[in-house]
């Protein structure tokens, strides 16, 4: 399995491309700020066209670029229904904090075509099977993207959900600790403790290690709903 991940924007927010291999099918998970000429740059090198683009929550920094990537492809972008407002609206996601550093936020564009997801949904693209996990508490609209590798390892995009040694914040609009803290109980903590975690910000890391050090979940009970 080919998985290509890098930094952009100013926020430095991971941006992937997964495919099966080199010359295949891929996705491209949260395309920001900054990040459509590497993805045309990976897309170039590696011989792979893109099926979809997948969103982990609405926020800009993790959307910018799909309405681009969308319309240059002609590919759908798929978000859960909570956090579509923010596709067209970035700004209206930054708070008053947010605000004051970015102004009213830089301008949005829905893509052409958006699909819903919902928890439990189970996609089939690129030959890839993507399963759903509605984790809300960053924002209403957070998703997990659990991916089987043909080695038969597991990865997990997390977005902001979850980091090495941190989890993702929770005091802009739509942010709610009580439910991050079930999400990470129910949602995040009963996976695999091999299952490598590929985040919104930051390095990978893998679940055991973040059971066994993030402070942020020491001591949460892995309650399997």
């Amino acid at each position: 399995m080919l998985v290509l991940g890098f930094p952009a924007g100013p926020l430095q927010a991971n941006c992937y491309l997964l495919a099966r291999g080199e010359g295949e099918p891929c996705v491209v998970v949260d395309p920001g700020q900054d990040a459509a000429e590497p993805v045309a740059q990976q897309l170039d090198k590696h011989g792979l066209t893109p099926e979809a683009v997948l969103l982990t929550h609405g926020h800009f920094d993790h959307v910018f670029a799909a309405a681009q990537l969308c319309a240059d492809h002609d590919i759908p972008a798929h978000i859960h229904p909570a956090d579509r407002y923010m596709l067209a609206d970035p700004g209206a996601a930054l708070g008053e904090m947010g605000k004051q550093l970015f102004g009213d936020g830089p301008a949005g564009e829905e893509p052409a075509d958006v699909r819903e997801l919902a928890d439990g949904d189970v996609l089939e693209i690129a030959g890839l099977r993507i399963d759903v996990t509605h984790t809300p508490g960053h924002t209403g609209g957070s998703v997990l993207f659990g991916v089987g590798t043909d080695e038969g390892g597991r990865l997990l995009l997390s977005g902001d959900t979850l980091f090495t040694g941190a989890i993702g914040r929770t005091d802009l609009p739509g942010g709610d600790h009580g439910q991050m803290l079930e999400s990470l109980s129910t949602k995040v903590l009963p996976l695999d403790d091999e299952t490598v975690v590929l985040p919104g910000h930051g390095p990978t890391t893998t679940i055991g290690r973040e059971r066994a050090g993030n402070p942020f979940i020491l001591g949460l009970p892995a309650d399997a709903h």
